[in-house]
């Protein structure tokens, strides 16, 4: 931990910020006072760059005058959504103690990390996407890839070569990148003298060409390099699977996938402050199952996104006709993985006639609509039912999430 100064110097509310501030340096602290969340000195200016809220100057702290901004209480998911769709992490700073028989400032402690690719609130979340936190760890020609949606509680993994990522990557589109801080300090070889003796400019390593290519709306977090112990990852992922070892999910012989997903649950614990007991299985990806595509044509067949970063026009948005939004994602999810295996897709297609002309033991009366229509309708008024039993799991579920289940069932 970080050992800010609390000194006398400062009053004593300004010394439990700094003391908190300092556990969360890379974030903007929402510090609870009565019914606002204020933020101070650094974090107030950037907060009002953001969010064009104003910034005042109010008192002093340490002979300096102590800069503030603010948000309301009851208005804060809409900023919080915005800052998360800038990229910007935040952690929440409550009041837990009693105001009338505090000694001092009322004790506070964060009670959650909000993060682009850790959050569930229905506010902060596109409907139509996927909400993507990917951890990936690299060793060698090697990288281990994890990706969770914290959202439904799928885990998934897969090692595969380092010049497949950027592909993998556009192929994700994750909210939050985690890897280590070594990548950032990895460079690639100087480059050759030309004829005339002169060097061009040192070339970007792999990584750094990778995290130029990647959609700019990604937040990347640098963590230490002890987040991704294997031996540590191992035991991790075994305890929040409660099992003895990794065989039934078909990757105990794995490594820098292991370390992935293990730095990736860690860091998925920590945002939430909690246990997060609806991940109860993870699925190894291969990507031999899949049509292969670089991200260059990824990207410019314009599957899910414009080339200007735009939902439409793409090809989701024309195919998309969903009656739920857990069938647009779904939807989605299938065009980035177009599949090659035959017997897969005549299941599919065998659904769908199914469902077009169902066998019946009698034709429909005259009028009637067919099957797949009703089908249709009715899920129309289904809430998404993924997305809530993951906020039940986490305890954030609202009384109106509750009672659209109830309706839904």
């Amino acid at each position: 931990m970080n050992s800010p100064d609390t000194t006398p110097k400062h009053t004593p509310m300004m010394q439990q910020y700094l003391r908190i501030k300092a556990d969360h340096p890379d974030m903007l602290l929402f510090y609870r006072m009565g019914d606002f969340y204020e933020l101070f000195h650094e974090d107030a200016a950037r907060a009002a760059k953001l969010l064009d809220i104003t910034l005042t100057h109010r008192g002093n702290s340490n002979g300096q005058p102590i800069k503030m901004a603010g948000v309301p209480y009851h208005a804060a998911e809409q900023y919080l959504a915005r800052l998360v769709k800038m990229g910007e992490s935040i952690a929440i700073c409550e009041q837990i103690g009693d105001p009338a028989t505090s000694k001092g400032p009322v004790e506070r402690k964060v009670v959650r990390i909000v993060t682009p690719g850790t959050v569930t609130d229905s506010a902060l979340l596109e409907e139509k996407r996927d909400s993507l936190l990917l951890a990936l760890h690299q060793r060698n020609n090697e990288v281990g890839l994890a990706w969770l949606n914290l959202a439904s509680g799928q885990f998934t993994l897969t090692e595969i070569a380092a010049k497949q990522l950027p592909a993998e990557l556009e192929r994700l589109q994750p909210s939050e990148i985690l890897h280590s801080e070594q990548l950032n300090t990895t460079e690639a070889p100087p480059s050759q003298p030309s004829p005339d003796g002169r060097r061009s400019e040192r070339p970007l390593s792999l990584w750094g060409r990778t995290r130029e290519g990647v959609r700019s709306s990604a937040s990347f977090k640098a963590l230490p390099e002890w987040h991704f112990s294997l031996d540590t990852c191992r035991r991790a992922l075994c305890q929040q699977f409660a099992t003895l070892d990794l065989a039934g999910f078909g990757c105990d012989d794995f490594t820098v996938g292991l370390e992935a997903a293990g730095a990736l649950l860690g860091y998925a614990k920590l945002t939430q402050g909690q246990t997060i007991s609806h991940i109860r299985s993870m699925k190894v990806y291969s990507a031999d199952q899949y049509v292969r595509m670089d991200a260059a044509t990824r990207r410019n067949l314009e599957i899910t996104q414009t080339l200007r970063g735009e939902p439409a026009p793409t090809l989701l948005s024309l195919l998309d006709t969903c009656a739920t939004n857990m069938g647009s994602r779904l939807l989605a999810n299938w065009l980035h993985h177009p599949l090659r295996d035959r017997a897969v897709l005549d299941a599919r297609l065998q659904a769908v006639e199914q469902l077009q002309n169902p066998p019946l033991p009698n034709p429909l009366p005259r009028g009637e609509r067919e099957l797949h229509l009703i089908v249709h309708e009715q899920l129309k008024s289904s809430v998404d039912v993924e997305r809530i039993t993951a906020r039940i799991a986490l305890r954030s579920a609202r009384p109106r999430d509750l009672s659209g289940l109830r309706d839904t069932l």
